[in-house]
């Protein structure tokens, strides 16, 4: 007689994900319907810097576009972020407190670097290079974020997939970040080099040592 042994099939929970990449693309189509012509400049922006040209002006950092695309950068990156840490084993990709929790690291470190940032800035009277500078991140971030939101919609639902493509990303995600620099140092050469001992500053204490930080709580943890 064959005894039979039955054991409970555990589902992961992934309707809140599924949610969020609803409301993700949502947002996408709201900025794409109300700003039809600087979202379709927006989308050629590693191909073209008419859309640097055009938005340079530092009001257009709190515009109803970028904060829009913004939220969906923050959900795209959190969720790019918890993928990578379910990857190597710290955090469930469906466990949603985990994704708060990330959520919340990520939104606080980047409104409080955009606030230090500021204050520096006006320290130091070099608040038209940060604010411009600001600018380009935020753009050549967002459109990252965009090109990472289907990347980790495929990710959260394959369950199997190679570390090269983990690295692949990775590695993409470093090159858009040096391009956004490079950019940077030809838009705003002239001002750069009559401010060249903050911008040094600005690069060690802003741009390197946050990452740096947090690269080794991870490491270390």
């Amino acid at each position: 007689m064959i005894e039979a042994v039955i054991s409970p099939r555990i589902l992961e929970p992934k309707d809140w994900a599924t949610l969020l990449f609803l409301f993700s693309l949502l947002l996408i189509a709201i900025a794409k319907t109300a700003f039809e012509t600087r979202f379709s400049e927006f989308l050629r922006i590693l191909v073209s810097d008419k859309y640097i040209k055009i938005y340079k002006d530092s009001s257009h950092l709190m515009s109803g576009f970028t904060i829009l695309l913004f939220i969906v950068q923050i959900i795209s990156v959190s969720l790019f972020l918890q993928i990578i840490l379910d990857h190597y084993g710290f955090v469930s990709k469906y466990d949603w407190i985990s994704f708060l929790r990330i959520t919340t690291f990520f939104s606080v470190f980047v409104l409080s670097k955009y606030l230090i940032e500021k204050i520096i800035a006006t320290t130091f009277n070099f608040e038209e290079f940060v604010e411009q500078f600001n600018l380009l991140k935020v753009s050549y971030r967002t459109f990252l974020s965009l090109v990472l939101l289907p990347i980790s919609i495929f990710l959260f639902y394959n369950k199997y997939y190679a570390d090269s493509l983990i690295y692949f990303i990775i590695i993409m995600i470093l090159i858009i970040n040096m391009l956004t620099y490079l950019v940077s140092l030809k838009n705003y050469q002239n001002l750069i080099i009559g401010n060249i001992f903050y911008f040094i500053l600005y690069l060690c204490a802003l741009e390197i040592a946050p990452y740096y930080f947090i690269y080794y709580l991870i490491t270390k943890q």
